[in-house]
């Protein structure tokens, strides 16, 4: 390489550079060299940077009363319509990123930290979760607002309604029916929620005080805040009878109330041990749990070699519901629970083999 960069000949150098397979431009690159900055050149200091006293002028200005919430430009803007300049706009952004002070000098939004929502049910008609999801209709920017609320602990879809748009005072209405319908004592019920304009407007913040409900929200996109709602809306619409699109309101209201109806009294909850969500809202599993229990008896009677893990038992439904509480923090249910009774009577129940 360093005779190829002392020869003269440019014919000759590109010969070369083919020959060795280098770039010319490498070649030529190192017979002229840029002069490197020394250390005596990167300390000189410019003829037009400011002066100390300049500098100190500046920091002041920007630090003063009057400027010390405002920009740089704005700084500059309005010195200069004064009759003042110090320096150009770059320059205070140098000085203040000198002083590590390049940040926003204005007052800002402040961002809130929305806590993490922790519910539990025990029983029935103790926590209520709702949502609101739209439908298509058949016409392009056509939906209808569908409004479900369900039961924490059971999964039953106790109040629902199909309207044309969403507000607060609709959703009102349908708690408010909901409660009385399924005789909802005052100070017993949690209603969660997203962060909608229904659910956070003024008025049901009113009407669910009056009624002496608690309000509990999800944080702000966080879809596993309200888990139960979404698992519903999403096995709605993935149902393989799911119209997609509805000709109209009466039409989303008929199917709706044949699909819900087989949502809570025929479909078996993968949640709730294969439970219907009526099951468990009405107290009806201990009489299911039987009749299972003793199909199961029959089967192990007939073919034990079948159940490897030995007798089988029919699995129920949790004892308790809830939202964000993890499982080592799970309380032990009371000995005198449904959950423990069912259990020991289908134990004392089951014959022996």
């Amino acid at each position: 390489m360093q005779s190829l960069c002392e020869a003269a000949p440019p014919a000759s150098v590109r010969r070369a550079c083919d020959a060795l397979g280098l770039s010319r431009a490498t070649v030529y690159r190192r017979r002229s060299p840029k002069p490197r900055r020394t250390a005596e050149r990167r300390a000189r200091t410019s003829p037009r940077a400011l002066s100390a006293d300049e500098r100190e002028r500046v920091v002041a200005t920007l630090h003063s009363e009057e400027f010390a919430d405002q920009p740089p430009r704005e700084v500059y803007a309005a010195l200069l319509s004064l009759g003042i300049y110090l320096a150009s706009v770059r320059t205070m952004y140098r000085i203040l990123k000198s002083l590590d002070q390049l940040c926003e000098r204005r007052r800002g939004h402040v961002r809130t930290r929305h806590a993490m929502p922790q519910l539990e049910a025990f029983a029935p008609n103790e926590v209520w979760t709702w949502d609101i999801t739209k439908v298509a209709g058949e016409a392009p920017g056509v939906y209808f607002c569908l409004h479900v609320v369900i039961d924490l602990f059971s999964r039953m879809i106790v109040g629902w309604m199909v309207a044309e748009t969403e507000n607060a005072a609709l959703a009102g209405h349908l708690l408010t029916a909901t409660m009385e319908q399924h005789e909802v004592p005052a100070g017993t019920l949690t209603v969660h929620s997203d962060r909608g304009a229904p659910m956070t407007a003024g008025s049901m913040t009113k009407l669910l005080a009056t009624l002496g409900v608690t309000q509990s929200f999800s944080r702000p996109k966080v879809s596993n805040d309200n888990p139960f709602v979404e698992s519903c809306f999403k096995t709605t619409k993935y149902q393989p009878e799911y119209p997609g699109k509805f000709g109209s309101i009466e039409h989303v209201r008929a199917w709706f109330q044949t699909f819900f109806d087989w949502y809570c009294f025929h479909h078996h909850h993968e949640g709730l041990a294969l439970f219907t969500p009526a099951d468990v809202h009405f107290g009806r599993v201990p009489e299911v749990a039987a009749t299972r229990q003793a199909a199961l008896d029959e089967a192990y009677a007939a073919h034990p070699e079948r159940f490897v893990h030995g007798p089988p038992r029919v699995p129920l439904p949790p004892a308790r519901a809830h939202i964000n509480l993890r499982r080592a923090d799970e309380p032990e249910p009371a000995s005198s629970s449904q959950h423990e009774i069912l259990a020991a009577d289908l134990r004392r129940a089951a014959p022996a083999h």
